[in-house]
């Protein structure tokens, strides 16, 4: 009697549980009636396959499979203006580095199909929320660190190669010109989440030209990451989005109270000086004159641009996020969302 008693309690928290986790995502708008399905073209494969072969062939096929991407890509991310593609390409080929690099890359990417998943799932979001929103076509290539995510005429390129897992050995050959805290992000899982906040950026929200005070620029990249909460798949972790490491995100946590203290004590939401308002902006290993020993998470205006919009959305639950991201007025939303972290 005692094992059926046991057994109910057990199924019943089960049943919860699912009726739970069920709430939880009904919270998200259903999307499956949107049709699309996104695919990563494989230039990156398509170029390397060229190699030994007719360099006239290869130069016209990728010329007419990937039109202005190719022509960016020959110019601009691995040549100059003033070498015809021909010569790119043969100097690419000859090059061993360029070839180590794509058998690396390839050996990470032999498919693309996850990160399909996980954009096909963000753009449903996105085109639910903006129906008219131009979805770009998404290739994949390799630029020798040159390039990560560049937005050109209707494409939106993935540089594989800055994403080859932060352990890799060609990271820490570069190391002098791209630093480890930049590079720990060069990992598959944060290719997803950087695809949407480019084309947030580029194709979505321009920042408005009058943002000149920190509060400003807070709360606009706060609206943008409060986006990726609204659109990426919901397993994505809040480190991703920000860009942090789970111990970053811990410390700007655990000292949110303290990190707004300073920034009124300092009077340092209405300054305008770009030079002063970058440092809490920009990315970096941490926020100059914030916590001790350096041990401060970077960019700390950001994240709390971002903590002010989710309690802003939070406190007002009949604000759309059309609307939301539409609203320009900082000052507005930080009243609106009364927000007040309690310091530790």
């Amino acid at each position: 009697m005692m094992y059926n008693v046991k057994h109910s309690q057990i199924y019943l928290f089960f049943l919860f549980a699912i009726v739970f986790i069920s709430c939880k995502q009904s919270n998200r708008p259903d999307v499956s009636n949107v049709n699309l399905r996104i695919r990563v073209e494989r230039f990156d494969q398509q170029l390397y396959n060229g190699k030994g072969k007719s360099l006239t062939q290869t130069n016209d096929f990728l010329s007419k499979s990937y039109g202005l991407f190719y022509d960016d890509y020959i110019h601009k991310m691995v040549g100059t203006p003033e070498y015809d593609s021909q010569t790119v390409l043969e100097t690419l080929y000859k090059d061993q580095a360029y070839t180590d690099l794509t058998k690396e890359v390839n050996t990470v990417y032999p498919d693309l199909k996850k990160q399909e998943e996980g954009l096909t799932e963000t753009f449903k979001y996105i085109k639910y929320y903006y129906p008219k929103a131009k979805i770009p076509k998404f290739i994949a290539f390799v630029s020798g660190f040159s390039y990560q995510m560049p937005v050109g005429d209707n494409y939106l390129g993935i540089g594989l190669d800055m994403f080859l897992g932060k352990d890799s050995k060609f990271y820490r050959a570069i190391i002098q010109s791209v630093p480890m805290y930049l590079s720990r992000r060069f990992a598959p899982e944060y290719i997803v989440p950087r695809v949407a906040e480019t084309y947030a950026h580029e194709e979505l929200f321009a920042e408005p030209d009058e943002n000149r005070t920190l509060l400003s620029k807070m709360i606009f990249q706060g609206k943008i990451l409060y986006f990726l909460d609204q659109v990426l798949p919901e397993n994505t972790a809040d480190s991703i989005k920000i860009g942090y490491t789970t111990k970053q995100l811990d410390w700007a946590k655990t000292y949110e109270g303290d990190i707004w203290a300073y920034f009124l004590e300092n009077n340092s939401l209405y300054e305008t000086d770009y030079q002063k308002i970058q440092v809490y902006l920009a990315e970096g290993p941490f926020t100059p004159g914030l916590g001790e020993d350096r041990n401060s998470a970077p960019k700390l205006g950001v994240f709390t641009g971002w903590q002010i919009v989710r309690k802003y959305m939070e406190t007002h639950p009949e604000v759309t996020l059309q609307q939301l991201m539409a609203d320009n007025d900082g000052q507005k939303i930080l009243n609106q969302s009364k927000y007040k972290p309690k310091q530790k």
